[in-house]
């Protein structure tokens, strides 16, 4: 009886790594939080497309009015993109991190929820600027995404430090890379806002710099 609750006891932390004070290791709920992480990415990614939608006299339309109406979207189709790369981009940031991960924690799961929080707002920001071409429209759409990479960066600190929940024999340079990689938007969304305030054509444009980072990392990342 004894034996049959200890084993049912979170593993406690080794003194010398300094980890939190209880941490989990089976596999089944680490990958409940990768499951759980991914399905609102797709919903977010999905959400997205629900947000380009046609006047609602268009069903009285005639071809050349719909042809009309439907290239009139542009400015819609651009922010979808825009935004479905975004996401995209975040969420191959998230799988390369918790692929180095083997155990987790309650504080873990506490900052995956708010970088959850964040990804979930993104249709909302997209949706204001498929709508608007203003600066606050981009300054608005920007600062959400420096908040979702300011968690992000949260989250990758905790995991990474004294290697707490990583994986053993993760590389520093891997650590550094993945650390670049979510810091690397924050600069490019923060550029943007100063761009703003000279184009805002401009400072939307700076947003695809994200994708080089994200390849970058992607295909010169060491495996540890």
């Amino acid at each position: 009886m004894t034996e049959e609750m200890s084993s049912e006891k979170p593993a406690q932390p080794n003194t010398k790594q300094k980890r939190s004070a209880t941490f989990y290791t089976d596999k089944i709920g680490l990958e409940r939080l990768i499951f759980f992480s991914d399905a609102v990415f797709a919903i977010a990614i999905t959400l997205l497309a629900l947000e380009i939608r046609l006047p609602e006299e268009a069903g009285q339309y005639g071809d050349l009015e719909m042809w009309a109406a439907l290239v009139g979207l542009w400015h819609q189709y651009l922010a979808y993109i825009i935004s479905f790369l975004v996401i995209g981009s975040f969420w191959m940031a998230h799988h390369r991190k918790f692929r180095l991960v083997d155990r987790y924690d309650n504080r873990l799961l506490s900052l995956n929820l708010l970088v959850l929080m964040s990804i979930a707002f993104i249709p909302f920001a997209s949706s204001v600027i498929s709508v608007s071409s203003t600066r606050s429209a981009t300054i608005f759409y920007a600062l959400t995404m420096v908040v979702v990479s300011l968690f992000f960066t949260a989250m990758w600190v905790y995991i990474t430090h004294d290697n707490r929940l990583l994986k053993p024999d993760i590389s520093q340079q891997r650590k550094q890379r993945e650390f670049i990689s979510v810091l690397s938007t924050v600069v490019v969304f923060l550029i943007s806002i100063v761009l703003s305030f000279i184009n805002t054509d401009l400072a939307r444009l700076s947003w695809i710099l994200i994708l080089p980072a994200g390849i970058y990392v992607n295909t010169k990342t060491p495996t540890t």
